[in-house]
């Protein structure tokens, strides 16, 4: 009897969610209702070998996935028997390179915040400039994608391109690692990926979906490294290496800020969320018809659910906003807990003149700028503690303004909500802000744990636990809503100096020090 037989599909009640997140693993167990019954986390170390190099061992974070998954089981007191599907989901971007034979990696992760590939995107762009490939796969030459990454790992490992070229190496993002090791690894593992990872690595056409040999010849990446391409929806493979999982489908796949996208329920052309966790992440529903930016946003696969078109979205990334209040905390001590910083900053009326720009690796959308630097500005000796941490706060905000401004602009059409989702949004003085700068109701779901629930969702969708999409919209339910109450001339005299502060950030890299 086959997994999915409907003989033994009643005693299936909960869909599994694995999220591989920047900072940590998690197992999410959902019910029907889209409601968490289970929940376990295992934070994995952050490895920062040289200035703007930011790694994790991916051996490590296999590890934490399986005691996750079997920690949230026993908390639940269930088995395998009562799932009916497992999704995953990931920290984007961040590639890994391994021995298909040994199941090793050839190197460390190298995660979306690093920047030492801007020498290989210069290299590649060459005189036609950060834009040559956007045509094709919807984003700018940057540091932040994963082709570069991997184009960095057959560069400098030694031996690694010669293993590429004989066939013995893979190459995926964190949802690909996850699913050949959860498949079988070197025992059959699939090596696959969905259409939303994909679209993030500067290697798939963004029109057709499928990987594009030429710039893949040009970033020295052979394709036989390459996982299959497939819906977001659907079944990829059977539990098998992790016999807690043994015969459960793995059918659904999505980027972390995809599943977020699909966990708030935004199906409809035009809706948008924006999730607040390490960085920040708001996209926008455009359609079956990619929509290229004009105003430095990129243009990404949002989700595909089995045979029906590929959905599209707008999206404005910004590297640094949960990150810097752990910053706060761990580089200089001014708070002992992240969610200490909301009293701290509601203990002062405003900023007090300062502004923090959190450009650690460089100025993400709409700006796309390396060689920006992070800096706090507008100091007097009036500020204290209380005015750096809501500096901190407002950085969110002004940051997700800029985005928003220039997705109104390429989508034509001007946002009259802002669904959010994410730790960041427990922070209430944040969440005012928010709506106080982008001057239309900002509003956060019952369940904030929208990512893992977007997987899941996408996952149940495949194997019929859920029956389509309405699904999610009939789950979804409204727990705050923030309206905007501040004085329109002071909303923009505080972009404005936002502004003026991003501009002391810029051309701080100088070229011969970028790594």
């Amino acid at each position: 009897m086959s997994p999915n037989s409907t003989a033994d599909s009643d005693e299936k009640k909960y869909v599994l969610a694995i999220d591989q997140g920047t900072t940590s693993s998690r197992a999410i167990l959902f019910n029907h209702d889209g409601e968490i019954v289970a929940v376990d986390q295992k934070e994995h170390e952050q490895i920062f070998p040289r200035a703007g190099w930011v790694e994790h061992d991916a051996n490590e974070i296999w590890d934490n996935i399986r005691s996750v998954v079997g920690e949230v089981l026993a908390k639940a007191q269930i088995n395998r028997h009562e799932i009916a599907s497992v999704g995953i989901t990931n920290q984007r971007e961040s590639a890994v390179v391994w021995d298909k034979n040994t199941g090793e990696p050839v190197y460390n992760v190298i995660v979306w915040q690093d920047t030492r590939t801007q020498k290989v995107c210069d290299r590649l762009a060459g005189e036609d400039g950060p834009d040559k490939y956007k045509d094709r796969v919807g984003l700018g030459l940057a540091t932040y994608f994963a082709g570069p990454k991997v184009a960095w790992i057959l560069e400098n490992v030694a031996g690694a391109r010669e293993r590429a070229e004989a066939g013995d190496l893979l190459m995926g993002t964190m949802d690909t690692w996850t699913l050949w090791n959860l498949t079988g690894g070197v025992n059959g593992g699939v090596h696959a990926t969905d259409v939303t990872n994909a679209s993030r690595t500067m290697l798939m056409n963004i029109d057709t979906l499928d990987w594009n040999p030429e710039i893949c010849a040009d970033m020295g990446i052979p394709v036989s490294m390459l996982p299959e391409i497939r819906p977001s929806s659907g079944v990829f493979g059977y539990g098998r290496k992790n016999g807690l999982l043994v015969d459960t489908p793995i059918s659904g796949i999505l980027g972390d800020q995809q599943a977020a996208t699909f966990g708030q329920a935004c199906f409809e052309k035009g809706q948008a969320k924006n999730t607040y966790g390490t960085g920040c992440f708001m996209l926008m529903n455009t359609g079956t018809t990619p929509v290229r930016s004009e105003n430095g946003l990129l243009t990404t696969v949002c989700y595909q659910i089995g045979d029906e078109p590929a959905v599209y979205a707008l999206e404005g990334s910004i590297a640094v906003a949960g990150s810097l209040v752990q910053w706060l905390r761990d580089n200089l001590g001014i708070i002992a807990d992240s969610k200490d910083i909301e009293a701290l900053a509601s203990s002062v009326e405003d900023n007090g003149g300062a502004y923090f720009v959190p450009a650690f690796s460089g100025l993400f959308a709409p700006h796309w700028r390396p060689d920006a630097r992070g800096a706090l500005v507008g100091l007097t000796r009036y500020v204290n503690k209380a005015h750096i941490a809501r500096a901190v706060e407002e950085s969110t905000a002004y940051q997700t303004r800029e985005v928003l401004e220039a997705m109104n602009a390429d989508s034509g059409q001007a946002l009259t909500e802002l669904k959010v989702d994410g730790g960041m949004t427990r922070d209430e003085l944040l969440m005012q802000f928010q709506a106080d700068q982008v001057g239309v109701p900002v509003v956060r779901p019952k369940v904030a744990e929208t990512t893992a629930l977007g997987a899941a969702y996408a996952s149940g969708i495949a194997v019929g636990f859920w029956s389509g999409t309405q699904d999610v919209i009939d789950n979804w339910a409204e727990d705050k809503r923030w309206e905007p109450t501040m004085e329109e001339a002071e909303r923009e005299r505080l972009f404005r100096n936002w502004n003026k502060a991003v501009q002391r950030t810029l051309d701080w890299v100088d070229e011969d020090v970028i790594e």
